[in-house]
Order: structure tokens, then sequence, then C-alpha cells
């Protein structure tokens, strides 16, 4: 259990209609997991949660047999997140372990987790812990033929559910994670069956967490050759069945680009740059996340963005012999990667 006086995690549950979140949820909310978690959905109709397990309903909020709860957003996710940390304190005296806000199946992300860094009374009680996305490979393919919503789901991701693996063959299956990774080099891939994911891996993560950045990805950025995530283009463009679904990618416009440099940076240009970027580019800019080396500071200066809120501390002593190169990536729309690649650049001391 966690003390009053910390921050109480949220993960931001996002995926197609179909891939699997509704499994999920219905986990959280029944399972003898021990914890006691919120879970905030759209519509409680969707997630069909059988009666025998809600122990009693307070408007709209549902009391769960294991110590859960759930309730529905009807009008402003900030006073429900806002009413249920009241709510928790008063009733039971112990907070939340986690709050799972699940999206609508066709909802952009982005300003669901905006929300968590806007108002200040929430960001006094809650913390972003992740964007999860879940993703059913069987159909993933064709959702990104038709849908821009699909791809974005994945590129602000930082973690994704591919779930309903038991239903492709390997080789679909590694051509699906390429897919993946094309859109969003930095999330780690949890692979499921019937969101069978074990709900630790998935909950309460810190990937929103500065200091954590590294600690979790500790190649970020730089997979080694053969890793998932070290992608050269060709390898995406063709399945091993020869069809090219390089071009349903393509359509969304959505990409990464990654930048690494060896030499020093200067702090406020970097500053000054990143600032600019995110001003003229911050619709387009779905995350950004880095580990900067700044000239004549020992300590790493770590940062990420959601569209145009840009988060950035120095975090931790580069380790004596670490490779002290700055790293940072870019994941959007439209994306000019020789510009992006010449301010980068033209912030070197």
């Amino acid at each position: 259990m966690q003390p009053m006086t910390e921050k109480t995690p949220v993960t931001v549950l996002t995926g197609y209609l179909g891939a699997g979140k509704t499994t999920l949820l219905n986990r959280i909310l029944s399972e003898d997991h021990g914890k006691r978690y919120a879970v905030i959905v759209n519509e409680f109709g969707e997630v069909g949660i059988d009666n025998d397990l809600i122990v009693g309903a307070d408007e709209e909020v549902f009391e769960m047999n294991n110590g859960c709860v759930c309730c529905t957003v009807r009008g402003d996710l900030i006073r429900v997140v806002s009413g249920l940390m009241k709510r928790q304190t008063q009733k039971t005296g112990r907070g939340f372990d986690a709050i799972i806000v699940e999206t609508t199946g066709l909802a952009d992300p982005g300003p669901v987790a905006q929300t968590f860094f806007v108002d200040e009374d929430v960001r006094a009680k809650t913390q972003l812990d992740s964007v999860t996305t879940v993703v059913d490979a069987k159909h993933l393919p064709l959702r990104l033929a038709d849908s821009r919503e699909a791809a974005e789901q994945i590129a602000f991701a930082d973690q994704i559910i591919l779930n309903k693996t038991d239903l492709v063959t390997e080789a679909e299956l590694a051509d699906v994670e390429r897919m993946i990774r094309r859109l969003n080099p930095l999330a780690p891939i949890h692979r499921a069956q019937r969101s069978n994911v074990p709900l630790d891996l998935v909950l309460g993560r810190g990937s929103f967490d500065l200091a954590r950045i590294e600690q979790i990805e500790p190649d970020f950025l730089n997979p080694g050759h053969g890793e998932p995530g070290h992608v050269h283009d060709e390898d995406c463009d063709h399945d091993h069945h020869g069809h090219d679904h390089g071009h349903d990618i393509e359509a969304s416009g959505i990409r990464g680009v990654s930048l690494t440099t060896d030499k020093p940076l200067n702090g406020n240009r970097v500053t000054a740059w990143l600032n600019e970027v995110l001003q003229v580019q911050g619709p387009d800019i779905l995350r950004a996340k880095g580990i900067l080396d700044v000239a004549g500071e020992d300590r790493r200066l770590v940062f990420q963005a959601v569209h145009m809120i840009l988060e950035g501390d120095f975090q931790g002593l580069w380790r004596d012999g670490a490779d002290r190169s700055s790293r940072l990536v870019f994941i959007g729309r439209n994306l000019d990667e020789a510009k992006l690649r010449a301010g980068f650049e033209g912030c070197v001391a």
C-alpha cells in the first residue's frame, strides 16, 4: 500500500475496438490480485461486468468484490478523477494502487494524457504512469490501412500489449512487430493471448517518470543489432510473403526519427531548440524522449514531451565510463528528419 503522500499512478489504456481492452479491464476488476485499482471507463455498459462481481453502486461508481472500483466518465475527466481521490480517502482511508483510464476505441489518447499535466489539483495527487495500447495481432495490418487512429494509438504508447498472438503465425507476428516498431521505436511490446499479460508488467511501470527512463530502457534508443527496435527501413517494407505493408504505415504519415551525437550540447541552445520545435510542430509531434549530455554538467538532462507539453530535468550522474552520447527520438506526423537533424546539430557546444 502506498502512503497517502505519494501520487497515485495513472495508466491511460487505449486500443482499437475489439483489440482486447475490455478483457483486460474485466481482469483488473475481478481478479484476486490483492490490489485496489480504480477503473474509469467511457461507457460502463461497454465493459459488460457481471453483476455478481459488484458489491454496491454509488451513482456512477461501482465497488467490486475484489476491492476495485469502476466508474464512468460522463462529462469532465478532471472532475471524475478529483471525485475518486476524495471518495477513496473518505471511505477507506487508503489510496488506490493505481487508476486506469480507458479511452474509447476511436479516441486519440493525447488529450487524456495531457489532463494529468494541466490540472494542478489532479497533478498534486496523481502521476501519469503510462499510455498503454492494446493491439490485435491478427487485424493490425487492416487497421493501419483504414484507420489513422490505430497508427496514432501505437505511436503514442509507452508500452504495447500485442494481443491475440495465438491467431497468427510466427512470421506474421514478426511482421506485425516490425510495423509497430516503425511507428514507435520506443515502446516495449508484451505478447499476450486473451489479454493475459501479468498486471504488474503493465501497471505501475513509471514510464513517465523522468528518473526512470534509462532504468526501464537501459538501451534507450540504442538497441543492439538484431534486437527489437533495431530497424533498417528496408527490413520493414516487405514481409515474408511479399506483401508490402510499408504504404499502410506511410499513409498515416507517422514515423519515429532518432538523433544521436557524441559531442556535448549547449544547454541553453538545446532548450530553446526543443521549445521551438514543439511550438511549431507540437500538434504533429505525438511523443518525444531524450537523454542529453550537456557541456559542463555531470548529470544527464532527461526530457520527454507530449504534443506541446515539455518536461525536462537533470537526473542522476553519468556513470563512470558510460557512453555520454546524447540520444533523442521524435515520434509524429510529417516530421522533417533533415531539418530536425540540422537543428539538433546546431545545439553542439
